[in-house]
């Protein structure tokens, strides 16, 4: 092959995802790119030359460790759109081991997600916790991958 060898085709293996033709990749969209979920910032497409098909060059942020990724693959190839979710868990506590006690709307709980990594947004959560108030967290989950990405203050 070219240098066509790093777009990640949908047949590899990703169960939480839906297969999606590089040429109608928009940007604001997820795709695998790589091997981990990102969203689209830049998309730019080479007409058809003179000695094979158009290409497609992908810009996309990986949603959880916020790192740019880059793919260039042909406009027919098949690629990888991943289903991501968005949650929100009313927050119950916090253990001493920086797990995170969530209850989401059906009264359900959950004890097996870390604090983020993102230290402002720990101090934001620790700091409405301690404060009394009732916090609402935003969990993403995509491509078997959950974290906490934000924080807002929950309905009084």
């Amino acid at each position: 092959m070219s240098d066509d060898d790093d777009y990640d085709a949908a047949d590899s293996g990703a169960a939480d995802c839906t297969p999606i033709e590089a040429g109608s990749v928009k940007m604001g969209k997820f795709l695998m790119i790589k091997g981990r979920p990102c969203k689209v910032v830049d998309v730019s497409k080479a007409k058809v030359g003179k000695h094979g098909a158009a290409k497609c060059h992908f810009v996309g942020v990986d949603i959880f460790t916020q790192k740019k990724l880059e793919a260039i693959c042909p406009a027919s190839a098949q690629l990888a759109e991943p289903i991501v979710d968005r949650t929100e868990y009313q927050l119950m506590d916090i253990s001493d081991d920086d797990y995170v006690t969530m209850m989401d709307k059906d009264n359900n709980m959950r004890e097996d997600l870390k604090m983020p990594e993102d230290d402002a947004l720990c101090k934001k959560i620790r700091e409405a916790l301690d404060g009394g108030e009732d916090v609402l967290l935003t969990v993403l989950k995509a491509v078997g991958s959950e974290m906490i990405i934000d924080t807002k203050q929950g309905a009084k």
